[in-house]
């Protein structure tokens, strides 16, 4: 958890600090409009095959569903992501369909008690859909011509190709009305090449909806120590990357053991063709990379509900994190330089576990948010209150985020298999026999690191 360096020992302020190194979800569900509430017992690790098998149920159970619901004929449910809590409740994403048209608007999650039975659904457009027809009056380029023509987002918006524009069921109001979907490029926030979905009337092309096609859409993630959560990523064509528009754009790479002197030097973009990432062993080295998104998420969301800040330096944009960055490396850092964090892969002493904790996350984060505001100089006893005040806010983290597979405790590190247990402890400093619990003149460095 030092900035550059493996961290030492002393604490200040009644504050903890030892020697050991270390280093959001947001859901887009569908607006809520008959849910029954959830119990929060975390969800629970699911194999490939598991999922496979989830998945597969909720597809059988797609058409009784859609009945119970009552849905229309012409209306069908896809099983989109499926999540398993650890007492056995099931919570099933689905989208929906008119006639084989895309639904815009019509997503929804049904729950379903541990015994089988359907407690609730959160729709996003509840009954059947009635849609007068689903022939449109204007052509597809028309359609893209259109959306060129209402574009807000980006300047000298563009399409690909003229016939660029699907057409879709827009549901997202009162009346369901039959609409193209088309993406529009330019200039914008995301830089020279950002992309905006149009939506427009499939008969008089007048404009439904604009939003920018950079904001993130929800996976599912198995990390080593979160367990199964709902991480925030970026869908680019058919592709997915562990970038989290929703807080700033934050993007974790795959360090591929480059040396600490030079984190960056291999790093790579996760990047796959399915939204569901990890398998919670170390095995899959997207299972750090869960962990270290979602941590970095809750941490944002923490900062900005508690202190109305709005990522690290308060500007809304989101710092890189690298994981598996060198070898045998118990440690993780924070870098002002570069805007940047790193997150070792562990060494012998703890069996090899990624230092990507939630704590740690929340920690190394915390150094950038004490960079941006206190300049606390990492030496002496500034550098022992920076050092503390990562560890107060990446406990607060814990807290904060309610992870039923990571609750909030005293403990920092307690996820990472160290022999005693955990790295520090914030209840009682001096238990690990280099902290101190108080504040001391004594201290030659006056209490610093």
């Amino acid at each position: 958890m030092s900035r550059k360096n493996a961290l030492a020992a002393a604490v200040a302020a009644a504050l903890a600090l030892g020697t050991v190194t270390l280093a959001a979800t947001r859901s887009t569900a569908a607006a809520s409009t008959s849910s029954s509430a959830r119990p929060g017992a975390g969800f629970r690790a699911m194999s490939a095959d598991a999922r496979g098998a989830a998945m597969r149920t909720a597809d059988r159970e797609a058409e009784a569903l859609a009945k119970s619901l009552g849905f229309g004929t012409d209306e069908k449910l896809v099983a989109k992501d499926v999540l398993v809590d650890t007492d056995g409740a099931r919570h099933v994403r689905y989208d929906r369909t008119y006639r084989a048209l895309a639904v815009i608007g019509g997503d929804l999650v049904v729950h379903y008690g541990a015994n089988g039975r359907l407690t609730g659904a959160d729709q996003a457009h509840r009954g059947a859909l009635t849609v007068a027809g689903t022939t449109p009056k204007l052509s597809a380029s028309d359609a893209s011509d259109a959306a060129v023509k209402h574009a807000k987002h980006v300047k000298n918006a563009r399409t690909e190709t003229s016939d660029g524009s699907t057409l879709v069921v827009y549901a997202v109001g009162k009346v369901p009305v039959l609409a193209y979907r088309s993406t529009v490029t330019g200039a914008g926030e995301a830089g020279p090449a950002s992309r905006e979905a149009v939506i427009v009337d499939a008969s008089s092309g007048a404009p439904l909806d604009q939003y920018e096609l950079h904001q993130g859409v929800t996976g599912t993630g198995t990390g080593i120590t979160v367990g199964q959560v709902s991480i925030e990523t970026t869908q680019s064509g058919s592709s997915y990357t562990l970038t989290d528009a929703l807080h700033g754009g934050t993007v974790v790479y795959d360090s591929y053991n480059s040396s600490q002197s030079t984190p960056k030097q291999n790093a790579k973009a996760f990047t796959k063709s399915t939204n569901t990432w990890g398998n919670g062993t170390a095995s899959s080295r997207e299972s750090a990379a869960v962990d270290a998104s979602y941590g970095l998420a809750k941490t944002w969301d923490f900062y900005k509900e508690a202190f109305n800040r709005s990522g690290i330096r308060n500007d809304g944009k989101g710092a890189p994190a690298y994981v598996h960055v060198d070898t045998s490396l118990l440690n993780a850092f924070y870098d002002d330089d570069c805007f940047c964090m790193f997150f070792g892969d562990g060494s012998s002493q703890n069996s090899n576990t990624p230092v990507t904790s939630l704590d740690v996350a929340g920690h190394e984060m915390s150094h950038g948010v004490t960079a941006a505001t206190a300049n606390l100089n990492y030496s002496g006893e500034s550098g022992g209150l920076n050092e503390a005040t990562s560890d107060i806010f990446g406990t607060m983290v814990e807290f904060y985020a309610n992870n039923a597979g990571d609750p909030g405790d005293y403990y920092i590190g307690e996820k990472l298999n160290m022999s005693g247990g955990y790295m520090r402890r914030m209840d009682n400093p001096a238990a690990d026999g280099n902290s101190l619990s108080c504040y001391s003149s004594s201290c030659t460095d006056h209490g610093g690191w």
